[in-house]
């Protein structure tokens, strides 16, 4: 807020300069230094006072005529008789008495306050009014035109000279004096110049008012206001005055006029240009459209909480609501502005630097205000197709609708900011600034470009290439380099990554150059979550038999074919050069963001886990004594299949005599499970184990305990 009104402030010093250049110390009016009384000629006595006549008469009934003319005695002297009639009927149509007069209908009296209005409109287009800023024209230019009447006044009735407007003719053989022709006149001893030289529009003849007396005119009115006004039918000695001191345009409001005398007199004290009631009025106006900014603006700060506040899936649903809900918001303060710069300038009638303020505080809040209305309606827009799109697809999960609003939102983003950068340079042009900086302005992003912009164009094209080849999409498990994790947003300038540990933001063109991973299978439906593959890799320390690796392998297939959240899984043994066996596991697993992907792994890696264990303890060593005679031997494989086979999730296998040990016949028992739980696993091996132990010592079976002979000499 602060920076827009230190800009205000800037560009309102910056409307002075045009007034402000054409100043000079000497005075405007040279010859008013020394006028007195004699050998001034009255305005009944100049040449032109008969064509002046001549002038007024055809301009008191008729309103559709021009006033400029294709000389300066044609243009000055339509100018003056049409002002003239404009202040004598506004002055007229200003009296409490008109408004009373019982002859005049209220219809008639519009009408007749309307010609008077379109009078003033012909009257000012005499004016170059190119010196003033877009914003203020209208209003300065109007200014202008009165304070330049009051002028012409003091001139045409304190000159000491006869002064001979040209005509065409006149015009001719002033050229034809002249060195350097040229197509301009100024009255003789004043500022005050016509031209038909317009750098707006270089073909056309008729003669108007020049930029630098339009510029000046307030100066010189500064000049001659405290003269007196000569009597003279043309004279309007109170017409700027009652146009800055009363509300309305020309003529005050009916209600106005209805007030009391005293009351109007309390309430027109003057302040500087305006008077009380203006300030006042003015102030309550300002202080309403504040407020009413300051409510939306409030409602503005909810909507982003409530985005932050809710992040659920179903959310996504709704972020066309909320985008509507912001255009909403911003909506009412375009019309709102205006309303308040109309009630300013043509109902409390604001004048002046005052006015001048105001409405480049409410231009640059209007156009401002336009800027984000606009990039919000395409913001909108873009939810609202991304959700036509999708259903229209018949789509209705919120991962697709991230994926096709990652295309379509970047697009919108930027049409909406290309248009409000389009906003904001009409409205430097509207301020005053001229077209030659704004195009200067307009090279400053070629230049960025060319210093230290490429690299943002880089990653725009890299982003592009991302979103048509599609090497990944939102919701996928990729790696990117060195990072893994799943891709949450896809934008034209950069992509973001959910890691384990943090969020990382890639630029897309490092995404673009760099190996890119991606463990998700697309299915047919792109509406379903995708397909994320997930590898473990577990190393089997120790020594581990045939049997024990063929029953890992099945104890791990039975095992997680029955996850119905894995899909396809793959298990296979591998074994490199001075390294231990992996198991090696790989299934594909329907999922989206690391919370699931962590569950599952880490489920995954205990079931392996209890594999592993199982398949090490479905092989037992068991050391039988040398005194058992051999058929006691051959005897024992039935006796401990039976054994075995009285817990029917244990399934035997072999019981073999693997080799003659020092002090024992060693057998190696080999059986199966097919347990669900690791837990019952175990109690079932408990079990197994006191069978054995017991069916060995009903047979006479004795499990001999290690021995060793420590044998001393003596040195």
């Amino acid at each position: 807020m602060a920076g827009a009104l230190i800009g205000v402030l800037l560009v309102s010093l910056q409307a002075l300069l045009p007034v402000q250049a054409v100043t000079s110390p000497r005075s405007a009016f040279p010859a008013a230094q020394a006028a007195n009384s004699r050998g001034v000629i009255s305005i009944q006595d100049q040449p032109f006072y008969g064509d002046l006549e001549q002038a007024a008469s055809s301009w008191s009934d008729v309103v559709l005529d021009q006033v400029v003319g294709d000389s300066p005695r044609a243009t000055l002297l339509n100018f003056y008789a049409v002002m003239a009639e404009v202040g004598h009927r506004a002055d007229r149509l200003g009296r409490i008495e008109a408004l009373r007069d019982a002859s005049v209908s209220p219809a008639q009296r519009q009408e007749q306050i309307a010609d008077t209005e379109l009078l003033f409109q012909l009257a000012v287009k005499s004016l170059d009014a190119s010196a003033f800023p877009e914003s203020v024209r209208t209003d300065m230019a109007d200014e202008a035109a009165i304070q330049l009447k009051h002028v012409l006044d003091y001139v045409f009735t304190h000159s000491q000279r006869l002064i001979d407007i040209p005509d065409v003719e006149g015009m001719r053989r002033l050229n034809d004096k002249r060195t350097n022709p040229v197509e301009s006149w100024r009255i003789p001893g004043t500022a005050i110049s016509l031209t038909s030289e317009l750098d707006n529009d270089p073909d056309q003849q008729d003669f108007f008012f020049s930029e630098e007396t339009v510029a000046s005119i307030s100066e010189m009115y500064q000049e001659v206001k405290g003269f007196s006004v000569v009597d003279q039918p043309f004279a309007t000695p109170y017409f700027y005055q009652d146009f800055i001191y009363t509300p309305g345009y020309l003529v005050p409001p009916a209600w106005y006029l209805s007030l009391p005398r005293s009351i109007r007199d309390l309430i027109e004290v003057p302040i500087s240009d305006q008077t009380l009631f203006q300030i006042v009025c003015a102030l309550l106006a300002i202080v309403f459209y504040l407020a009413v900014l300051g409510w939306l603006a409030r409602f503005m700060l909810l909507t982003y909480r409530d985005s932050l506040a809710d992040e659920t899936p179903t959310h996504l649903w709704h972020r066309d609501r909320l985008a509507w809900r912001r255009v909403l918001l911003v909506l009412p303060i375009l019309p709102l502005t205006r309303l308040t710069e109309v009630f300013i300038d043509d109902v409390v009638n604001f004048t002046g630097l005052p006015l001048v303020v105001i409405t480049y505080a409410l231009y640059v809040i209007w156009y401002l205000s336009a800027g984000v209305f606009v990039f919000f309606v395409f913001e909108a827009l873009g939810r609202s197709s991304a959700e036509w799109l999708a259903r229209i697809r018949g789509r209705r999960s919120p991962l697709q609708l991230q994926r096709i609003s990652n295309f379509v939102m970047p697009l919108c983003r930027a049409l909406g900011a290309l248009v409000a950068i389009v906003l904001i340079y009409r409205l430097l042009l509207l301020l005053g600034l001229p077209a030659s900086t704004v195009l200067a302005f307009s090279a400053v992003p070629g230049l960025a470009i060319g210093l230290g912009a490429s690299k943002l164009l880089s990653n725009l094209f890299a982003g592009l290439s991302i979103q048509t080849d599609r090497p990944l999409r939102v919701g996928e498990f990729c790696r990117v380099g060195d990072n893994l994790g799943f891709v949450s947003r896809i934008g034209l300038r950069s992509l973001e990554l959910e890691t384990l540990e943090s969020r990382v933001t890639i630029p897309n063109s490092v995404v673009d150059e760099a190996t890119i991973i991606n463990f998700s299978r697309r299915g047919l439906q792109s509406d379903r979550p995708p397909m994320q593959g997930l590898e473990v890799r577990l190393d089997l320390q120790g020594e581990w038999s045939p049997f024990q690796l063929e029953e890992v392998l099945h104890q791990a297939r039975r095992t997680l074919l029955s996850w119905s959240v894995l899909k396809e899984p793959l298990m296979s043994l591998e074994r490199t050069p001075d390294s231990p066996p992996q198991l090696v596991v790989f299934a594909m697993v329907e999922l989206h963001g690391w919370p699931a992907y962590l569950d599952i792994r880490e489920r995954l890696l205990i079931h392996l886990e209890e594999v592993i264990e199982r398949a090490q303890l479905s092989e037992i060593a068991l050391g039988i004594a040398y005194g058992t005679p051999a058929e006691q031997l051959a005897r024992l494989p039935s006796l401990v299949a039976s054994v075995v086979a009285e817990d029917s999730q244990l399934q035997f296998k072999a019981f073999r005599l693997e080799r003659i040990a020092a002090f024992s016949y060693d057998h190696v028992l080999e059986f199966s499970s097919s347990h669900e739980d690791h837990d019952h696993f175990e109690d079932s091996l408990h079990d197994l184990n006191r069978r054995l132990i017991s069916a060995l010592e009903d047979v006479g079976v004795e499990i001999p305990f290690p021995t060793q002979t420590l044998q001393v000499h003596r040195s």
